[in-house]
């Protein structure tokens, strides 16, 4: 695991454990991005080169389209 992700993990443990009560979905998204980016940087990091268009539709993936 990555530091961005340990720390988000944390921040989530400790809030969810020293204030049970409260909403912490806003904690909960952000460990969900940080795995998220984990996981796209591992990936990216093993594929071969992407052609533009490819990276296009990714990026519509990421930004909510569907394409």
């Amino acid at each position: 695991m990555t530091d961005p992700v340990l720390r988000a993990r944390a921040r989530l443990a400790v809030n969810t454990r020293h204030h049970p009560g409260r909403d912490h979905s806003d904690l909960k998204r952000d460990l969900a991005a940080a795995n998220l980016e984990a996981y796209i940087a591992r990936v990216v990091a093993e594929a071969p080169p992407l052609t533009i268009e490819q990276r296009r539709r990714l990026a519509g993936l990421l930004s909510g389209g569907h394409k």
